[in-house]
């Protein structure tokens, strides 16, 4: 079908019908069978209840309340739960009630039977929404008349039938290449699923055909041409000329094609500083709604390849956009004033126009770190820009100071060691915005995207409380709270590791606290890690004011502002009301437009306010507000835009616009870790038949895991191959423990390992300890039963 179930349920109204006409018109489709397809999908989703279908060929939302969306997660083992959208407890599905959904889908689920204490709530697939997988990586076998593909991915519990024109691929020799499968059809009832090859893929041609292979198996090897489009000139009519304020360049990226990033200026002020932060102004060339705009849409993300890019804005777009030392261009921008310890004092939103006067890059700033205090030499380095390297000086203190304001807020700064891998590129680099982490690294004085990072991520927070105050809906990116057993486990692990920390009968630490406690421990890095893996992933959402950007504004019925209504503090001087410890503010990301969708759509509801926001009651009234200051809610009362201009916003962000945008997010996410563990893998190869020596990352019930710097590459040595003494698992303690010879392997240890297998497509690395010339210290503990 040209459409999908999910695309068909986005255009139903939430109250009132929509005529099958309009359907058609909407879902563009033209021929006889595209509209018969959408006839017979209409059919049935009105059986299960959730569309209804009147006598006047009206379409409605049906009564069926009692369907869960969710996305489906498998394991290779065969276990699968639905994901659900709402928060709520996962689902698990039995194998029988899949009904030929694959992992990754978006269904609707039914629910069976309740969940208890200690048992998941079970539940059927009763729709499909949307299809994850539309092809896939597959090596490709003749079994007796059929020819089937075998999908890479363990968690497609399924096999495609293939013609017979694709048994030729069965013929290449196993572990030199596989093959891109295309489905053609899905499984229904009795019949498998079925697809062609579309082309044979290399494991051995090198970093570009990895690439490739990993685009594949994320299904974002595909990126359509953009349309042809003509792009709006930003309003010259409210802009604020900043050019003659000398706003720098910072570039943290060298690979071809790096999108734009914000420019910034600093200054002294008051005791504290004064920030400006300038956006690249790409919400006010567009016009939304168009084929372009939809283009975006479907892209969602830049993708970041380690040597170059596949940018999210088209070549024209980005150039127009582009920041260039010496050349006057618009910008959206924010002012921030901070005091001396980097709580915020006051902000102004604004279009401006800026010319930037440098650009500083890693180089600058490394030599800027070295620099002796009192030297009055200027290093190479810093020549070109030496009439800046005061405004650099403060620029970094300002940075300090907002990160030292974020770790008493309880934000979680976790300590990582990167990668030493070839062909890493970019991908090796601190993300100018965290990658929208719950968590930060420690600030980098000497990376341009480290510092930015921390600026970006407080003006993303000050638009999240702006838009909140004033009722204005925004995509917000936020993260629940971790999991009190997961923090448990890590705090368990930290105290067998002597790191001083306390355990009150309240439960676990806070996740600051306990990273805090871990930055000063001796295996810090592979305690940060189990930190990491015990923090849940960040995910996008539509703020709960969204409908509220007019209605809320009867301030002269209610005599309660805006402000008022609002339950919770700014996140830059919050007071945490003690409901959730361990949950921080989310924030509403705006400046990187180049990278995410989901910045571009917030800056074009932030420019909206800035170019269409009524700034006074009537015309006749002479005094106007800025609706881009702090504080500005306490003066209005008045709708800030017609009801056309709101509803234009509430359809832009809208909740299933931001499920596709959190789809696309993970594929990104999931690319970046594939192209990471292959270039780790990668780094292995040469390893093959080698000592190496590793420190233990992981420990569980069937072996441990070990990390070999330079690259960080992660090998398992089985339990299996342990072959010297029966080893018990003791999960509170994170070690393995021999039960005659006392030997124990704990997490943080260092080990002698030897390379046995390297399997880079599947990135498993197969290790076997070497073993131990001198003999083992006695273990004082007992011998316990294993704990798994």
């Amino acid at each position: 079908m040209k459409f999908t179930v999910a695309d068909l349920l986005d255009q139903v109204p939430d109250e009132g019908n929509l005529e099958i006409a309009k359907f058609e018109k909407i879902l563009r489709l033209t021929n006889r069978a595209e509209k018969h397809s959408l006839g017979l999908a209409v059919q049935g989703l009105s059986r299960l209840g959730i569309l209804a279908l009147d006598s006047d060929g009206g379409i409605s939302k049906g009564a069926a309340d009692d369907l869960v969306e969710a996305r489906l997660r498998c394991s290779s083992k065969g276990f699968c739960f639905a994901i659900r959208d709402d928060g709520g407890d996962d689902i698990y599905i039995r194998d029988h009630q899949l009904n030929h959904a694959w992992n990754g889908d978006r269904v609707l689920v039914r629910l069976t039977r309740e969940g208890g204490r200690r048992r998941s709530p079970e539940g059927g697939v009763q729709c499909i929404l949307e299809r994850a997988t539309t092809s896939l990586l597959a090596s490709v076998e003749q079994q007796d008349e059929r020819v089937i593909a075998v999908p890479l991915d363990d968690r497609l519990l399924a096999s495609i039938e293939l013609t017979q024109e694709d048994a030729t691929h069965a013929e290449k020799p196993i572990g030199m290449a596989v093959a891109e499968v295309v489905l053609d059809r899905y499984p229904i009832a009795q019949f498998p699923a079925r697809g062609h090859v579309a082309r044979s893929l290399p494991l051995d041609g090198g970093s570009c055909a990895d690439r490739e292979l990993m685009l594949t198996k994320a299904n974002l090897h595909q990126r359509p041409a953009p349309p042809r489009a003509s792009f709006k000139a930003p309003s010259a009519k409210k802009r604020e000329d900043l050019s003659d304020e000398p706003a720098l360049i910072i570039s943290g990226w060298a690979a071809d094609g790096a999108p734009a990033l914000p420019a910034v200026h600093v200054i002294p002020h008051d005791g504290g500083t004064r920030l400006w932060i300038h956006a690249p102004a790409v919400a006010e060339r567009l016009s939304p709604g168009n084929s372009y705009d939809q283009w975006l849409l479907n892209q969602s993300e830049s993708l970041c390849l380690g040597g170059h890019w596949m940018p999210l804005l088209s070549p024209a777009l980005a150039k127009a956009c582009c920041f260039s030392v010496g050349e006057v261009q618009d910008a959206v921008s924010l002012r921030l004033d901070m005091g001396p310890d980097g709580e915020w004092r006051n902000w102004e939103f604004c279009l401006s126009r800026i010319r930037p006067v440098a650009e500083v890059n890693a180089g600058a700033l490394h030599a800027l770190e070295s620099r002796k205090p009192k030297s009055r030499a200027v290093p190479v380095a810093l020549k070109s820009i030496k009439d800046q390297i005061g405004q650099l000086e403060t620029l970094i203190f300002c940075a300090t100071k907002l990160q030292e304001a974020e770790r008493r807020e309880g934000r979680i700064e976790l300590d990582l060691k990167r990668a030493q891998a070839d062909d890493l590129g970019d991908l090796n680099s601190v993300s100018p915005d965290g990658d929208g982490q719950s968590w930060s690294t420690p600030l980098n004085p000497s990376c341009p995207n480290s510092i930015l990072s921390v600026l970006i991520r407080n003006a993303d927070r000050v638009w999240e409380e702006h838009s909140r105050q004033l009722g204005l809906p925004a995509i917000l990116l936020d993260a629940p709270a971790p999991d009190d057993a997961a923090l448990n486990d890590v705090a368990k692990a930290a105290v067998a590791l002597d790191v001083p920390l306390e355990l009150d009968e309240d439960g676990a630490p806070s996740p600051s606290e306990l990273a805090m406690a871990l930055a000063s421990s001796d295996s810090s890095h592979v305690l940060n890690l189990q930190l990491k893996q015990a923090l849940p992933e960040s995910f996008y959402r539509v703020s709960a004011n969204r409908k509220e950007s007019s209605s809320a504004k009867s301030g002269e019925a209610s005599g309660e502002s805006v402000a008022d209504q609002s339950p919770n503090q700014g996140a830059g001087n919050s007071e945490d009301d003690g409901s959730d410890k361990h949950h921080l503010n989310p924030f509403a990301p705006w400046c990187c437009p180049t990278l995410h969708q989901a910045d571009l759509m917030n800056q074009q509801v932030l420019c909206s306010l800035l170019n269409d926001g009524k700034d006074r009651p009537t015309v006749r009234q002479k005094n106007k507000v800025k609706l881009g200051e702090k504080g500005v809610e306490a003066s209005v009362s008045w709708p800030l835009f017609t009801a056309s201009q709101e509803q234009k916003i509430i359809d832009m962000i809208r909740e299933r616009t931001v499920q596709r945008l959190n789809v696309r997010r993970r594929q990104v996410e999931e690319l970046k870790r594939d192209l990471l563990a292959m270039a780790k893998a990668r780094s292995a190869e040469p390893m093959l038949n080698q000592h190496q020596t590793g420190v233990i990352s992981g420990v569980q019930s069937y072996g441990f895991f070990v990390e070999i710097a330079p690259s960080m590459v992660e090998g398992l040595v089985h339990v299996s191959s342990l072959n010297d003494d029966w080893y018990e698992y003791r999960s509170r303690q994170n070690r393995l423990v021999g039960r005659r010879s006392r030997r124990v392997y704990q997490l943080g240890d260092t080990v002698e390992v030897k390379v046995l297998k390297v399997d880079v497509l599947r990135n498993q690395i197969d290790l076997e300890v070497v073993p131990a010339t001198t003999p083992v210290a006695d273990d004082p503990m007992p011998v316990a039963v294993s704990e798994e």
